[in-house]
């Protein structure tokens, strides 16, 4: 299989070409590096959020989207399928890289992570990425700078002009589109959290509802938490079977049940204050091969509508 990044980078080349299309804006900064907008200054759109999640999962995964209803509104929901769950989902895909250069504050995810393979999911995998290019979406309010470049540069071991990053606001229409794509991301986490060997878990696919787009981040951050946890359906087919599979699901938390902005206020928005239990899908069938299928969790339509103002 080629590096990680490099199949990341040539969807990077992919949406630059059709950045008219996508509605996108491409800024070329004077390192080289390139400043990809999916929705900071520019709105964001559905083509966009899918394929940045294509992006985030380094093309290991199929991206699609169907409407369906909640509480009798037609949503429209993102499907995720990939045969590759640990490089796409966890090697990738997942939100690991807190970015904090001068007044810049982002959340990093997609391949540039494995490049670094500083996190425990790497080893848990044994798999680090090679390459000349890097490839990390930031999730923030603020467009990279040259300061920012260069601290990924630095962590990464690329050249500044072979960096790469697409950048969005949670409160985008890009933003709820990514991040309704990490259903089957939190499952295979939370499994690998429990103890569960990722490369075990063969196949994964998922779906949950697009959060309408919020006025500001905090608001965006917990319509998008309550879809995945009252709305993200996930099948995953595993080779072993697990004593803890009831785990993987939000009713698992002690705090299921609450709207997250009631969650999220009651630390104050401090997340590292969280149990990282609450952040995983409604509901979860898991296929042993050769052997039996279990199902865990609920969807709460009841809450996704309070929550989407539906």
């Amino acid at each position: 299989m080629d590096p990680l990044n490099r199949m990341a980078t040539e969807l990077v080349d992919e949406a630059i070409d059709f950045a008219d299309e996508l509605a996108i804006a491409v800024q070329q900064l004077d390192s080289d590096a390139t400043v990809l907008d999916f929705g900071v200054h520019v709105p964001g759109g559905i083509e966009a959020g899918l394929m940045l999640a294509e992006i985030q999962t380094a093309g290991l995964a199929t991206l699609d989207t169907t409407l369906r209803e909640i509480e009798g509104a037609p949503r429209t929901h993102v499907e995720l399928s990939t045969d590759y769950p640990g490089l796409a989902l966890l090697g990738s895909q997942k939100a690991g890289w807190e970015l904090s250069v001068g007044d810049f504050e982002g959340l990093g995810s997609g391949p540039a992570r494995a490049l670094v393979a500083e996190e425990a999911a790497f080893d848990r995998l044994g798999y680090q990425d090679d390459f000349e290019f890097a490839v990390l979406a930031l999730e923030t309010e603020t467009l990279p700078d040259e300061a920012v470049v260069s601290e990924v540069a630095d962590r990464t071991g690329v050249p500044e002009s072979g960096v790469f990053l697409p950048t969005y606001a949670t409160a985008s229409l890009t933003g709820s589109v990514t991040s309704a794509a990490r259903a089957a991301e939190l499952a295979v986490f939370r499994l690998s959290e429990l103890g569960y060997d990722p490369l075990d878990v063969l196949s994964a696919s998922a779906s949950a509802p697009i959060a309408p787009v919020a006025d500001e981040e905090a608001t965006a951050m917990a319509r998008t938490t309550d879809a995945l946890a009252y709305g993200g359906q996930v099948h995953l087919v595993v080779s072993e079977s697990f004593d803890r599979f009831d785990e993987v699901v939000s009713t698992a938390s002690d705090a299921y049940g609450e709207p997250f902005e009631t969650i999220f206020e009651s630390v104050d928005w401090a997340f590292e204050d969280l149990s990282t239990e609450l952040f995983a899908p409604a509901q979860v069938t898991v296929d042993v091969v050769g052997g039996d299928t279990h199902v865990y969790g609920q969807q709460r339509e009841d809450l996704l509508a309070a929550s989407f103002d539906l």
